[in-house]
């Protein structure tokens, strides 16, 4: 297993990212899902001169990127979308594309369960041969009910990713596993043979040993299903506005890079603009957290 980390969670120059990861002792970046915004040769360069690797791509589900949405102009529209971030993936050497099927912030149903089932497993299907010829995995994430109305659970994404295709994988994430699993360590121990990608947050969102989990437990089960793949960071520190704080430098003012989507993905997921102090020591905490442990 190795450390790697998202840039979603605060928008700068992604320079700015790389270096930071290598000063940290991080291997590889699972880098958001714009491939609108990143020159792929550039990136490239940026990686293999920091002495890092693309472990794969996350797909940043803003609104009207939807898999299982009523409009069929929608659907078509987020395959693409996410073809398109499976072609970054490919361009930067990566390993795996982790899908949010739905809208992330969407909790309510638009239509049946079997058609938004149906429509889950058309698309991705129609993704899967592209995935496939790019030598890229596919890795269906669930999120927590507060995020989506779709899969919320393991057991969820495994059925989907079986409905896919013997290579379609799952992404897992402690976050979110700790709200909604029964038995957090079956349910990794359940993904055994189709876990492709695995996300690390503190039960806060915090960075890891911020919170309660038991990391040294987590890492291990993983280990016990022979997982060898990344450990990919997401924390999203959550924001205090009352006297009580106490990360006085966890707000600053929004960057020129972020644009609105990228705002408002951020503040729904209970964050905000964090300065680019409180944002390194919280990727340093991580590494020290996690490092000594895989």
């Amino acid at each position: 297993m190795h450390l790697s980390m998202h840039n979603w969670m605060r928008a700068e120059p992604i320079e700015v990212t790389i270096r930071r990861l290598a000063k940290y002792g991080y291997s590889s970046i699972e880098i958001s899902g714009e491939p609108e915004i990143f020159d792929t040769k550039v990136v490239g360069k940026l990686l293999k001169d920091n002495g890092l690797a693309c472990w794969g791509s996350v797909s940043l589900m803003f609104a009207g990127r939807d898999l299982i949405h009523t409009d069929p102009a929608v659907r078509e529209s987020s395959v693409k979308y996410i073809k398109d971030c499976i072609t970054m993936v490919k361009e930067l050497d990566g390993h795996e594309m982790t899908i949010v099927p739905s809208q992330v912030g969407k909790v309510a149903a638009m239509d049946t369960p079997e058609q938004e089932w149906a429509w889950a497993v058309e698309g991705l299907r129609e993704i899967y041969p592209h995935a496939q010829a790019a030598g890229v995995l596919m890795a269906l994430e669930p999120l927590n009910r507060f995020e989506t109305n779709f899969i919320n659970r393991a057991d969820q994404a495994l059925l989907l990713a079986e409905a896919v295709g013997p290579d379609c994988g799952v992404c897992i994430d402690a976050f979110h596993l700790n709200i909604e699993e029964a038995d957090m360590y079956k349910a990794i121990r359940s993904t055994k043979g189709r876990l492709v990608d695995f996300h690390v947050a503190d039960n806060n969102r915090m960075a890891c040993g911020m919170g309660s989990l038991d990391w040294a437990k987590i890492i291990g089960t993983l280990k016990d299903i022979g997982y060898d793949g990344a450990i990919t960071v997401e924390f999203v520190a959550p924001l205090d506005r009352t006297p009580a704080n106490p990360y006085k430098n966890a707000v600053a003012s929004a960057e020129s890079e972020l644009t609105p989507e990228q705002l408002k993905f951020i503040e729904d997921h209970g964050s905000g603009v964090l300065s680019e102090e409180f944002y390194s020591w919280l990727v340093e905490e991580t590494a020290k957290t996690l490092l000594p442990l895989i």
